[in-house]
């Protein structure tokens, strides 16, 4: 018998999340989604219209994640900008934070960005998913552009140098930082690329 609508819809969707990102897209099936969530196909397909409606309601879900992380995370007065970069930074050497309701990553490949791995995998034949990617690409450069004109305020980074190509930078490294640890390079490695692209933001010149 179908399973009445009164499931956890945020559950579900973090679970399959977790599912997609530990196989990828094309590597789960409906009933791998239906096993790690708990609902029969029927409720899925009744539910989330399918494996693909599951996954852009699950990136939708991720985006909004990072909508409300990031920002915070890198918001506030001016003159500890620089170090909430610094700590965003570092904090790229653990992978995306998994929604609370589900337990860690086993392995540092499962915890890189989920809109960035689905983008690479079905993004450039589906073009929903590459929407939501960029959107969630989007998120994270704006909030660090924000942070590094608050530095620049602070007198913390040169004034001169453009915010949103150093949040591109930043971007690419953490991102970067996701592929060498889904390689399996120990933290200490991952600490020492982050450490050293927090070491590139260009300082004020002082006369």
């Amino acid at each position: 018998m179908a399973r009445p609508r009164s499931f956890d819809r945020d559950h579900v969707l973090h679970a399959a999340e977790r599912q997609f990102r530990a196989a990828g897209y094309n590597g789960t099936s409906v009933d791998d989604i239906s096993a790690a969530t708990g609902l029969g196909r029927g409720s899925l397909y009744a539910a989330f219209d399918g494996k693909h409606g599951v996954l852009l309601q699950a990136m939708g879900g991720y985006f909004a994640r990072l909508g409300q992380f990031v920002p915070t995370a890198l918001a506030g007065p001016d003159e500890g900008a620089l170090e909430r970069l610094h700590g965003y930074l570092l904090r790229a050497v653990h992978g995306v934070p998994l929604a609370a309701d589900v337990p860690p990553a086993s392995d540092r490949a499962a915890a890189a960005c989920f809109a960035a791995k689905m983008a690479l995998e079905v993004g450039a034949s589906d073009p929903e998913v590459e929407r939501l990617a960029k959107d969630c690409f989007s998120v994270v450069v704006t909030a660090v552009a924000e942070c590094v004109r608050a530095a620049q305020r602070n007198g913390d980074i040169d004034p001169d140098a453009n915010p949103d190509d150093l949040a591109y930078l930043l971007l690419t490294i953490i991102r970067g930082i996701d592929v060498v640890g889904a390689l399996g390079h120990s933290p200490a490695r991952l600490t020492s690329i982050a450490e050293s692209a927090f070491a590139l933001l260009p300082r004020p010149r002082h006369h």
